[in-house]
């Protein structure tokens, strides 16, 4: 098994890519106030600011800046997953592994993390998040998808509600 070494930066600005284990489900979006209970709760004990985030079917994206004294982000994810899955049902496809270790299945035990270097880098990560309906054909303007901080940017002035048009004005890929 290779050694994966997280970057844990007090204050750092970092980008998430959290998935559920059945990449077909819909679950986030079917228990989506579950979910926004779960973040607000984790929230509220573990404080960071939600620079931008969206919500799909499947996954989620996110960009954190940690408080300036904490960079235990991984604490925070393992409460917002594990709390999210208390009280569903355990997966029906569950592996041995996450049998042994009291897993209901539902979350990957992972997630993907990057620090955020510079502005530069931010903006390609917060236009990322927001095109992201987009890039997976779920809506074709960035303003169709409702579970999505670009909202709030819109609200905000910090973006146009016609930013990024749809999925041929840009290319965001990964």
């Amino acid at each position: 098994m290779s050694f994966y070494r997280r970057s844990f930066i007090p204050g750092a600005t970092y980008f998430f890519t959290v998935t559920l284990a059945d990449r077909r489900s819909q679950l986030l979006l079917d228990q989506i106030d579950r979910l926004r209970t779960v973040y607000g709760n984790v929230h509220q004990i573990y404080p960071f600011e939600t620079v931008a985030i969206c919500i799909l079917p499947e996954h989620l994206h996110a960009i954190w800046t940690m408080p300036p004294d904490d960079a235990d982000y991984s604490k925070r994810w393992n409460l917002i997953k594990g709390n999210f899955s208390r009280g569903l049902p355990a997966s029906s496809t569950r592996t041995a592994s996450k049998i042994r270790q009291r897993e209901k299945g539902i979350w990957q035990r992972r997630f993907w993390e990057h620090q955020i270097r510079d502005e530069q880098d931010l903006q390609r990560h917060v236009d990322y998040v927001h095109f992201n309906p987009v890039k997976h054909g779920l809506v074709k303007q960035v303003a169709g998808w409702k579970y999505s901080s670009f909202h709030q940017w819109v609200a905000r002035g910090i973006l146009n509600a016609d930013w990024a048009g749809d999925a041929s004005e840009g290319d965001f890929g990964e």
